[in-house]
């Protein structure tokens, strides 16, 4: 049931993600319904769509979990060391200086980058659905990205180095709060410490 549930979520939020990316689609749904509109449409299906997602991992980690392959401990290290420049890498889509401009799409190389460590540091069925969706998605959107007259993403003014190291600092302290408090206390899984 779990399993199911998180699927359901899966496919409402990656699948309202996905319309973002189908220019005319989005264009007809705004022309329907209105920027506003959409807009609300748009968090609506992102928000149930994250709850689905938490509520039925979370129901399939307490009752149907399903180990596919065992996964060496050495990855959870690599994954808890390569997590920091992942969430740089998204900090760094809003507040944007050289490292924006470098990589052009830093939220995308951070999402792939947080699914790609969780897969190599988990080797059960739900973790594998789970990450390895968001995955799929987001290589596609950055191939759909490439085929796009629109950049595909707010336009946020540009700085320069001084950005960047604004982006570092409100990254690590981003991380060192999801290491030592959302993981642990949201997720159930604590990091630092664990065997």
């Amino acid at each position: 049931m779990g399993l199911s549930i998180m699927i359901a979520g899966l496919v409402l939020f990656l699948g309202i993600h996905t319309l973002t990316t189908m220019r005319s689609a989005r264009a007809r749904v705004i022309a329907r319904l209105g920027e506003g509109g959409y807009k609300i449409l748009y968090t609506i299906v992102s928000i149930v769509g994250i709850a689905l997602i938490a509520w039925g991992f979370s129901l399939y980690r307490q009752f149907e979990w399903i180990n596919i392959w065992f996964p060496p401990a050495w990855t959870r290290h690599l994954a808890l060391g390569l997590m920091l420049p992942a969430v740089i890498l998204f900090v760094a889509s809003y507040i944007r200086g050289r490292i924006f401009t470098a990589l052009k799409h830093p939220m995308l190389a951070a999402v792939k980058l947080w699914a790609v460590l969780h897969l190599i540091a988990n080797g059960d069925l739900g973790s594998i659905v789970l990450f390895g969706s968001v995955l799929a998605w987001a290589v596609y959107d950055r191939i759909s990205l490439k085929h796009r007259s629109d950049p595909g993403a707010p336009p946020i003014p540009v700085g320069g180095v001084t950005n960047d190291l604004i982006a570092v600092g409100v990254g690590v302290v981003v991380y060192v709060a999801i290491v030592f408090a959302f993981h642990p206390l949201i997720i159930g899984v604590s990091l630092v410490g664990a065997t």
